[in-house]
């Protein structure tokens, strides 16, 4: 009679915790932030707010955590995250906050490859081989100091770059390629490819060779709150599971993006 009474009790006990564990959860809300970087992290209110976002918000929903994701520019979401007003930065390199707290896997990486028509003839083979095409590129944008230190040097001389500016700078440099006022562009892969793909024109552009080194990309959570180190955790368990499971590539496919295309195998 006594076993079983000890039996009842520690019964009740656990399913009282696990009552509390489940409010608590209910209540608990994590808040990630940083700059529009379609498709990693897209407006707030698009039918997809980005690939990262989607992570965050299936993995922890799982453990009936709520996710806040907020828009801001980057530096002020980096010092969000610093100072432990948000939880954690969307798409962060490890350069980019050293100081932050990252999971052991990479989201994804970004990579800086050029494309053209079908027919150029010419794949990027470093910096040399610039000199035989007139390159498309973003202004402010930064591709690395051997890349940026030719962009500038000849930023005047509209036969070898080409520099577009503004919140439609992809579309104008797309536009110039078609047109054939430049013979290359520059861009992330994950950009061009997502960009394609919504406009149904996934296979009108060629990969002709893409920078070196590739960047890991992360969701790289705050240094200031205890709670860091369990979600984490709990991301990092979420990633492990579902690229087992292939779920990982399933929603890179929703967004346009080739996994084969990742290099983070």
């Amino acid at each position: 009679m006594i076993r079983f009474l000890r039996l009842w009790l520690a019964f009740i006990a656990s399913f009282c915790a696990q009552l509390l564990w489940a409010a608590g959860a209910d209540n608990e809300t994590l808040i990630i932030t940083g700059d529009l970087w379609c498709p990693v992290n897209c407006a707030q209110d698009a039918q997809q707010p980005g690939i990262f976002v989607e992570l965050v918000q299936h993995i922890f929903a799982e453990r009936g955590i709520k996710v806040e994701y907020r828009v801001t520019n980057w530096a002020r979401a980096v010092h969000e995250v610093r100072r432990g007003k948000a939880n954690a930065l969307v798409g962060a390199g490890v350069r980019d906050a050293p100081d932050f707290i990252f999971s052991k896997t990479a989201v994804g990486v970004s990579r800086n490859c050029f494309y053209a028509k079908q027919g150029l003839g010419w794949r990027f083979q470093g910096v040399d081989s610039l000199a035989k095409v007139t390159v498309g590129a973003i202004n402010s944008y930064s591709y690395g100091a051997e890349l940026n230190t030719y962009f500038e040097r000849y930023r005047a001389d509209s036969a070898r770059v080409q520099m577009a500016s503004g919140d439609r700078a992809l579309a104008i440099n797309i536009d110039k390629l078609r047109k054939g006022r430049v013979d290359t562009i520059i861009e992330n892969s994950w950009v061009m490819q997502a960009y394609l793909a919504k406009k149904g024109q996934a296979d009108t552009l060629l990969e002709v060779g893409c920078r070196k080194i590739d960047v890991p990309i992360y969701v790289a959570f705050t240094p200031a709150l205890e709670s860091s180190q369990r979600y984490v955790d709990i991301f990092e368990q979420g990633l492990e599971r579902y690229k087992a499971m292939g779920e990982m590539d399933a929603l890179y496919r929703r967004y346009g993006i080739a996994p084969e295309s990742l290099g983070t195998r």
